[in-house]
């Protein structure tokens, strides 16, 4: 499996916005077990990568979680990248790299955001 980055972002941003925390299987679509079992690995992605954490639970070979919330790490890639013009912008950036990481993507979105403030204030940060 690769990794989906819009997946990741679109996760990631459907956690924030949640009321409640979320269980690993409100954010999957039951109609399509393709789906569902990508979203499901890229959660697990998520959890080991340090952005959500919940409550681990084992179901037919699936690992899922309850009551899901953003990290501190989570919430910042989630700020770097919210716009999706600036998102937009950071993947178009990564593409001609052969390789790159999240924290990679999310360094170069924060350097989009401080460029965008420096235009607008003058305050060279």
């Amino acid at each position: 499996m690769t990794r989906d980055m819009d997946l990741i972002r679109d996760l990631l941003m459907r956690i924030e916005k949640a009321p409640t925390k979320p269980k690993s299987l409100e954010l999957v679509d039951p109609k399509d077990e393709a789906e569902a079992t990508r979203v499901l690995e890229h959660l697990k992605l998520l959890e080991e990568a340090g952005f959500i954490k919940g409550q681990p639970m084992s179901m037919h070979g699936y690992h899922l979680l309850f009551d899901i919330e953003l990290t501190w790490s989570g919430h910042d890639f989630v700020d770097a990248v919210r716009d999706p013009e600036l998102w937009q912008k950071t993947k178009k950036s990564a593409e001609g790299v052969k390789g790159f990481t999240v924290d990679l993507l999310k360094d170069l979105a924060k350097g989009l955001i401080k460029k965008q403030i420096e235009a607008r204030t003058g305050v060279k940060l």
